[in-house]
């Protein structure tokens, strides 16, 4: 049964395709497109897939987006299902003040860090510990997750290319810059290139200590999204980079929904 996943942000809408509903299915294809290319999918990059017979995705950009995506899955008869966040899911608690109104990419991230926790400590036989879950995109979230798997919050704050373009709109004589990160930078482009790195460095920073004081535990720190490989040679704490934690929390919550075993979601 092939089982299209969806990540559809701010910026882009990334896919993958595998064989199961359910984790540690087989990948068979993926990719990733601008949203303003959205409209050319069914003739572009998903002309040629095997024909999905379920579809599960999260989004964040919006009705209208969602109405294209809709569209192109026309043609296979399709109507694909959404994550909404819930007051819990697949072993995670949600502690938002107004669980349904947390983005869900933030929760589906979430539920595959936490999947895979688990997944370490059975084979381990260690303790659970408790997570920080850092996604890095046109904006960052940073979320603290205890060890028994209750979320207890998280911060917002601007992707890197935002804080650039905050800078260059309101100061005068910045342009947008194509710097290094650099300990002591001595050019404008690498001070800017640097501090949007070292802020988006710090928060995560913080929020381990956060985590840390609160747990009594040394917290692991999964990092995901579309520059988290720019973000990780940065780090002053150590993490494990995934790229695809959205599609293996799409993964958990189709089984454990029991997505294609039933007519209802």
């Amino acid at each position: 049964m092939a089982f299209l996943t969806l990540d559809v942000g701010n910026t882009r809408l990334k896919w993958a395709l595998y064989d199961a509903p359910k984790p540690g299915a087989r990948l068979l294809q993926q990719g990733a497109v601008f949203l303003e290319n959205i409209d050319r999918l069914s003739e572009d990059d998903w002309k040629t897939i095997p024909r999905p017979r379920l579809a599960l995705g999260c989004i964040v950009a919006g009705e209208a987006i969602r109405r294209r995506v809709e569209e192109q899955m026309e043609a296979w008869d399709l109507v694909p299902h959404w994550v909404v966040p819930s007051a819990a899911e697949a072993g995670l608690t949600n502690g938002y003040d107004y669980p349904t109104r947390l983005g869900a990419d933030r929760w589906v991230a979430m539920i595959g860090a936490y999947a895979r926790m688990r997944q370490h400590t059975e084979h381990t036989h260690h303790e659970p510990q408790p997570m920080v879950v850092v996604m890095v995109g046109t904006a960052v979230t940073v979320e603290a997750i205890d060890a028994h798997g209750r979320f207890l919050g998280g911060i917002i704050l601007p992707g890197h290319g935002i804080m650039l373009r905050a800078l260059e709109s309101g100061t005068a004589g910045l342009r947008v810059p194509t710097g290094e990160v650099r300990p002591f930078p001595t050019n404008t482009s690498d001070a800017l290139t640097s501090g949007g790195t070292y802020a988006i460095a710090g928060a995560v920073q913080r929020m381990v200590e956060h985590l840390r004081a609160q747990t009594n535990a040394e917290p692991l720190c999964f990092m995901t999204g579309g520059a988290g490989w720019k973000m990780a040679p940065s780090m002053s704490t150590p993490i494990e980079l995934v790229e695809s934690l959205i599609f293996e929390g799409l993964l958990v919550i189709a089984q454990e929904r029991h997505l294609g075993e039933s007519p209802t979601f």
